[in-house]
């Protein structure tokens, strides 16, 4: 999913006027005191808005009301980066294929898949290598074109415009595209790399006037009327974004993700695919790799997903996902770039052949030359009465307009998907403020909103985080699904939809500041939230239990 954005409306918030950040790295912090820190965020979106004043799905009200019923296990495929799952708030839920016999290298269940125990990697090869980096599809199609139109003359290549002029349309688009991104990234990264370096220097400056690496505001604000020069400048800034409870740790990690984008993601001549995997990316029929590492390198952005839908409930740690009786199948496709259209499909079709009953999709990307393979997949699924849901992508843009992938419309008949739920991320508050900053929304296309900023959940190695996106957003509604087929087990994936989407709490008419781009030239302006998505609504577990029980009785 890109998140990119997302870090820079977090970094530009911290420090107001200053072009740039700067503060002191925080020390690393125990899981209780991070716990304490953030309290505010954790469980909130489990919360009710009349009861708790925080715009929650109602997820305690929606147990008081399920309280003794029995219930059934239902399995959930995280499609995501992977999932870390030996942490210690998944412990019990997730799932098992008991048709595999655990590291015997063997197919037991001739699925081609040999020791699928917990779902399968397609980022990885048979000697255990997992790809972690990669190029966008814009990057990907600009390599593409350029090696069909190598060695053609202009008059050659005017004539296949001419020939294609859909086709080339596309290549428009994506030069564009690639154009835009890579020398925005590319810029950053230099400007936040120089800032970084003053930050240093600043606090080296601090440290060696107060003979200490540790200081306080009031001793910076002191300093700020020094003799010399060098160290009151150091103090001004050190205390102006310190005041503003600025991160340092946030700032250096939005560092390393641009240098990835320049590293990796915007790079014509990096291919980690080849180097890994080996494939023929756009061949089908070539079909049969990836591993059994559902982790992989990097499981932080699914082992998140993962707790919101199923956090081991009040147990004491951690968070207390949506679902009880859920069982997490980990299906590794996404890596730090855009996935590939053939994996995605590879995993929803694995997904549904080995009994997820509910697919939760949190990544999208610009441009996808083999959406055909996809949709084709998202029509297996659904014939097998699977429910997918999928984030609507963090662009704060019209998807109606904007295309964000995987979407819900078939490519033959333009015929949306009945068993498959966009969702957009909205915010704790009950105000002009509910829908989220950064979200993609959609009068068509985006079913409705859920809670998907300021969350706290699951991080790697029994750890915890605060994160914001719809990629946070739809495992809340993922979840909601899992809480209703488990107490409901007879509802199809249609119905599931249907209830979701008819049961969240109504704010059409309501005021709100429409999701906005700063970088792109956007400004605040209001609209009603029903202009924001089809049903005009934020989802609610209350409601959706209260007419699966009216439908079941029925």
């Amino acid at each position: 999913m890109r998140t990119s954005k997302i870090f820079l409306l977090l970094i530009l918030s911290a420090f107001a006027q200053f072009s740039f950040a700067q503060g002191k790295a925080e020390k690393e912090e125990s899981n209780k005191a991070f716990e304490e820190k953030n309290k505010q965020f954790l469980n909130w979106y489990n919360a009710d808005i009349k009861d708790d004043d925080k715009a929650g799905v109602s997820t305690e009200k929606a147990y008081k009301l399920l309280q003794g019923k029995t219930s059934k296990t239902v399995v959930v495929a995280v499609i995501d980066g992977g999932v870390d799952i030996e942490h210690e708030d998944l412990q019990g839920q997730i799932w098992t294929n008991t048709k595999e016999i655990p590291d015997n290298g063997i197919d037991d269940d001739h699925n081609g898949y040999i020791d699928d125990v917990h779902g399968w990697n397609f980022l990885g090869n048979a000697k255990g290598e997992n790809l972690n980096e990669e190029t966008t599809e814009a990057t990907r199609l600009l390599v593409k074109y350029a090696s069909k139109l190598k060695g053609l003359s202009e008059k050659e290549i005017t004539q296949l415009t001419e020939e294609n002029p859909a086709e080339y349309a596309v290549l428009a688009k994506v030069a564009k595209k690639f154009e835009k991104k890579s020398k925005e990234a590319n810029m950053n990264y230099e400007r936040y790399s120089k800032f970084i370096e003053n930050i240093s220097e600043a606090e080296k400056t601090v440290e060696k006037e107060l003979k200490t690496d540790t200081y306080t505001l009031k001793e910076l604000k002191k300093l700020r009327s020094s003799n010399d020069a060098s160290v009151a400048a150091s103090a001004k800034m050190l205390y102006a974004l310190n005041k503003r409870g600025f991160n340092k740790k946030e700032l250096v990690d939005y560092i390393k993700h641009l240098e990835t984008q320049c590293k990796y993601h915007y790079n014509p001549k990096f291919n980690g695919r080849k180097k890994i995997i080996n494939d023929e990316p756009e061949n089908w029929n070539d079909s049969i790799y990836g591993n059994n590492n559902v982790a992989g390198p990097d499981p932080k952005h699914g082992t998140f997903v993962a707790g919101i839908i199923a956090g081991v409930r009040n147990n004491g740690i951690g968070v207390n996902g949506i679902a009880t009786d859920v069982k997490i199948m980990s299906v590794r496709t996404v890596p730090d770039g855009d996935e590939r259209d053939k994996d995605v499909a590879r995993a929803i079709r694995y997904a549904t052949d080995n009994g997820a009953q509910i697919i939760n999709m949190s990544f999208g990307k610009d441009f996808s030359p083999q959406s055909n393979w996809v949709y084709n997949a998202i029509e297996y699924a659904a014939a097998h009465n699977v429910l997918m849901v999928h984030a609507a992508g963090n662009d704060a843009a019209n998807i109606d307009t904007v295309p964000n992938f995987p979407e819900a419309r078939y490519i033959k008949n333009s015929k949306a998907v009945d068993s498959w739920i966009s969702v957009g991320a909205s915010t704790i508050n009950d105000n002009k403020e509910l829908p989220a900053n950064f979200s993609n929304y959609g009068k068509t296309f985006v079913d409705l909103f859920a809670p998907g900023h300021q969350i706290y959940s699951l991080a790697p190695k029994n750890k915890y985080d605060v994160e914001s996106g719809t990629s946070f957003a739809a495992p809340v509604v993922a979840g909601i699904a899992a809480l209703l087929l488990s107490h409901y087990p007879d509802l199809s994936a249609v119905q599931l939809k249907a209830i979701i989407t008819k049961t969240g709490i109504n704010y059409s008419d309501k005021k709100v500041i429409a999701p906005y781009d700063e970088e792109e030239g956007g400004k605040k302006t209001k609209t009603k939230f029903g202009e924001l998505s089809i049903t005009g609504s934020l989802a609610n577990a209350f409601n959706a239990c209260k007419m699966a029980e009216s439908i079941s009785k029925k």
